[in-house]
């Protein structure tokens, strides 16, 4: 996987202390994006599942995959949920897909199915709110997996 970074003990990412995986690639293009480092498919640091779940497992701590966008790597990210979510961490996706995008895709909705939480939705830069918590703009949402399906 292509990895830009891995955030150990973030606090903005989710609730609690978390292990944040930054993903590299989108095509979302948000206007305002806070990342836009984060849109080339080939930044960061290629990284194999063990070297990832390295770090994952010397933290034990919930994980937050985000990027870039997590949901342009499905095959791999797919494997690495399923790696940490047998580790009984608890883990939350952001994404820009909203999440009519994906239940309408079953590439993507069997990644998030795996997840607990999914934070959806594009930045939009009109919309930004700095009071809301674990996102940038009001149209994003955070949904709670098994609740949603």
């Amino acid at each position: 996987m292509r990895i830009l970074r891995i955030i150990e003990g973030t606090s903005v990412d989710g609730p609690g202390l978390r292990t944040a995986i930054y993903v590299a690639g989108c095509r979302h293009a948000c206007p305002g994006c806070h990342n836009p480092q984060s849109w080339d498919f080939s930044a960061g640091t290629e990284m194999t599942l063990d070297e990832i779940m390295r770090v994952v497992e010397y933290n034990e701590m919930p994980v937050t995959i985000t990027g870039g966008d997590p949901l342009y790597q499905p095959r791999a990210v797919t494997e690495l949920i399923r790696r940490i979510k047998a580790l009984g961490l608890n883990v939350w996706l952001y994404t820009g897909f909203t999440w009519e995008e994906i239940t309408a895709d079953p590439t993507l909705l069997a990644v998030v199915r795996l997840v607990d939480t999914v934070v959806e939705g594009r930045f939009v830069q009109a919309l930004r709110d700095t009071s809301l918590h674990f996102r940038g703009s009001s149209n994003q949402r955070i949904i709670h997996t098994a609740e949603a399906l």
